[in-house]
């Protein structure tokens, strides 16, 4: 498929909060899904990518989907999902039981101050 062919497959604008990881760079990276489609979307986050970079996505409902950078203009850009995803699935409430703690609580394992813990809800 070239360039046109690309923008005429559908795809929902939406606004998530994803998790990104790009080859290269340490850590995660919080950013902003802006649209999604079957086959990748757009991003808008403080990260510099480049075009051509392999990245992974925590998509909500979906877990990592692994992609390439296919463009950049200034704080967003653009990923072709390696596979097929359904978007679907990024607009359905969170699954039972999954965790849908705030993010600077999810990963703590240790006793909160004065003897709390975190308790998922």
């Amino acid at each position: 498929m070239d360039e046109h062919e690309h923008r005429q497959i559908p795809r929902d604008s939406l606004f998530l909060m994803a998790d990104l990881r790009v080859d290269g760079l340490d850590g995660e990276h919080r950013i902003k899904v802006r649209n999604l489609s079957a086959g990748g979307m757009m991003g808008e986050g403080p990260v510099r990518v480049v075009r051509g970079s392999v990245v992974e996505v925590n998509i909500r409902n979906l877990g990592w989907v692994e992609g390439s950078v296919a463009w950049v203009q200034e704080s967003r850009f653009g990923v072709a999902f390696h596979t097929d995803i359904d978007p679907k699935l990024a607009r359905e409430p969170v699954k039972p039981g999954e965790d849908v703690a705030p993010r600077y609580l999810s990963n703590h394992k240790e006793p909160l101050a004065s003897g709390l813990t975190v308790r998922k809800i």
